[in-house]
């Protein structure tokens, strides 16, 4: 009796533990549906054989804009980039002089273009500055809110047509200020008083309207430690209206090096909103390169070479929490002294895309001196990060997922010797009869949609009620990203 009262005992403990393992495996699963899915992060990624995230280098295509008018200058900067439907749209601050922030001189300018790589900048007389009001000024007389002023295009979708666009700005002692507008030109107080108080603002604080977490967000200066103290950081707030916002939390960035976050640019990818995309400025405090001499033969202002800063990548999908894989430079200063001084290499705020197959993210350069301007670096669509792969066979298999849809689509790039084969298996890792890899058709190429096939069989219809891994056969290629369609 007592055996048998055991084994009664010992059966229900093993049934309970794999019920339990069931439950704990049920709620791992992801629930991707027809989400275009990047790798700059592990949320999808199981497993990794003879591969690795690789961080691209954007490429360099050259000035597009001079901070060259006098109401613009050396210390013209927090740039923001819009793509509207084909109309891009460029805000910045303004400055000729270096002095205290939030002075009545700075002044929010405005730029346009029809592609995003030709700009040309307005006359709006809207404000007059020297005595003559043809200039691209949009936001003047307006401090301190013009000391950063950063403007967002509302994507929600019972957004008041006169509040398309909308901006915060100021400074620690006036809060942020909150600013409407219909065309992103003409720009009014939402109201007097500021919208957000509780933080210190010294930077560029950005807002955005999240479609997947359904509220307005707001992701602005803040430090480590008061009076300007310890590290310069970013916390969060949200809020349902854009007037009234949460108790701010500041953002973690894992178990990574504390770095001087100067602007964090965090935005929705336009082809995936769901994940964040910081391209942020990383600034080094007293990280001098040029001599005393190379300073003066710059003409840079005297208190603004002893510093240098560049670019790197992070990512969130929401909450407070930033991913941080990749701790080295996404934008590396560039060749010549002039890049090396403080605050130059600051990304402005979105990335949009420029052609069927291209990105590209904006940059300030040579700030404090006279040759001050904007730049712009390009990607192809997607092309952060990538599963990469050497000419070595390597394999990536993918954490279990659901999905919508009947087809993957893979943005990819091989050589011509390399390829790409892809399994699908049962979230236990057991093989589907038909998607083996032995089945699965060789890619070669580089394309920013391919659809994979299994024996010239690309539906996977039948598979989308049930939670699936993939697993990427790789030779001397790169996977950006994947989708169902």
């Amino acid at each position: 009796m007592k055996t048998q009262f055991l084994l009664i005992v010992f059966s229900a403990i093993q049934i309970f533990s794999q019920v339990n393992n069931n439950q704990n495996t049920i709620s791992e699963i992801i629930n991707i549906g027809s989400n275009l899915e990047l790798f700059t992060d592990y949320f999808l990624i199981d497993s990794l054989q003879n591969t690795e995230l690789r961080l691209h280098e954007p490429i360099d295509k050259g000035k597009v804009l001079e901070f060259n008018n006098s109401w613009e200058g050396p210390f013209s900067g927090y740039s923001t980039v819009i793509n509207n439907a084909g109309k891009y749209q460029l805000y910045y601050r303004g400055l000729p002089t270096a002095g205290k922030d939030g002075r009545i001189d700075e002044n929010t300018c405005y730029a346009e273009s029809v592609d995003g790589i030709s700009w040309t900048k307005p006359e709006l007389n809207l404000f007059e500055v020297d005595g003559n009001s043809k200039n691209n000024i949009v936001l003047a007389n307006a401090a301190p809110v013009t000391h950063n002023f950063s403007p967002f295009f509302d994507t929600r979708k019972d957004v008041n047509p006169k509040q398309k666009y909308k901006a915060l700005g100021g400074t620690q002692k006036s809060g942020l200020i909150a600013y409407v507008s219909s065309d992103g030109i003409h720009w009014n107080k939402l109201k007097q008083n500021p919208v957000f108080t509780d933080g210190v603002f010294d930077s560029q604080n950005i807002s955005f309207w999240s479609e997947s977490e359904h509220m307005y967000v707001c992701y602005f200066r803040s430090w480590t430690k008061d009076d300007y103290k310890g590290y310069r950081s970013v916390s969060r707030t949200t809020s349902k209206d854009f007037i009234n916002w949460t108790p701010p939390i500041e953002m973690d960035f894992g178990d990574t090096p504390r770095e001087q976050i100067y602007t964090n640019q965090t935005s929705p990818y336009f082809r995936a909103p769901h994940i964040y995309i910081s391209v942020a400025a990383r600034f080094m405090p007293k990280r001098q390169v040029l001599t005393d001499e190379q300073a003066i033969a710059l003409n840079v202002n005297p208190k603004y070479f002893k510093d240098c800063s560049d670019a790197v990548l992070m990512t969130s999908r929401g909450g407070n929490k930033y991913d941080r894989t990749f701790m080295d430079g996404f934008i590396r200063p560039g060749i010549g002294l002039q890049n090396w001084v403080s605050r130059s290499n600051y990304p402005a705020l979105n990335i949009v895309q420029t052609s069927h197959k291209e990105m590209s993210i904006y940059v300030n350069q040579d700030y404090a001196q006279p040759t001050a301007h904007l730049r712009r670096y390009a990607l192809r669509l997607d092309g952060f990060v990538s599963v990469h792969s050497s000419y070595k066979e390597g394999e990536m298999i993918t954490k279990p997922f659901n999905f919508d849809g009947n087809k993957l689509v893979i943005n990819f790039s091989t050589s011509a010797a390399g390829m790409i084969k892809v399994e699908v298996q049962n979230m236990n890792g057991k093989l589907i009869e038909g998607f083996e890899i032995e089945n699965s058709n060789e890619l070669i190429g580089n394309e920013i949609e391919k659809i994979v096939t299994w024996k010239e069989n690309p539906n996977l219809e039948k598979l989308s009620s049930q939670p699936i891994r993939l697993r990427f056969i790789m030779k001397d290629a790169d996977l950006y990203s994947i989708r169902f369609k």
